[in-house]
C-alpha cells in the first residue's frame, strides 16, 4: 500500500486519536463520528498487514480480518462488553471511507474503565 491515510498518521502518532487499546498487532481508537455509545476502530499495526480493504487481501494478508475479529473478541471480554456488532466496509459502494483495512466495533454498552 503506497498512499498514506489518516489511519497511517494515527498509527504513527502524527495526528491525535482517542486510543483505548494497543498491542504489537492492533491499535484501537474511538471513531470521530460514532454510530453507537461505543464505536471503536481496530487497525493492524504491522506494515506488512496493511492493505486498502478486504477486497485487496492476498495470500500473505488473508489472516488480517480474522486477527482483527479475534482481537475485538478478546477486547470485549476484557472490557465486559457482552453485546456488540463488528463491521468491515469494503469499497466505496460498501461505505468505506478510509482505504486502510479496519474493523468497526459498535456497542450500546459503555466500556469498563477499570
Amino acid at each position: 500500500m503506497s498512499d498514506r491515510t489518516v489511519f497511517h498518521k494515527i498509527r504513527d502518532r502524527e495526528i491525535p486519536a482517542d486510543i483505548v487499546y494497543e498491542d504489537a498487532d492492533v491499535l484501537v481508537f474511538r471513531d470521530i463520528h460514532p454510530c453507537a455509545k461505543t464505536h471503536l476502530l481496530f487497525i493492524p499495526q504491522k506494515e506488512e498487514d496493511i492493505v486498502a480493504s478486504i477486497a485487496d487481501c492476498t495470500e500473505a494478508t488473508r489472516h488480517v480480518p480474522g486477527m482483527l475479529i479475534a482481537k475485538a473478541q478478546q477486547f470485549a471480554k476484557e472490557k465486559g462488553v457482552d453485546g456488540y456488532k463488528l463491521t468491515f466496509h469494503v469499497g466505496k459502494g460498501g461505505g468505506q471511507q478510509v482505504y486502510y483495512l479496519h474493523l468497526h466495533f459498535l456497542s450500546d454498552q459503555e466500556l469498563r474503565t477499570h
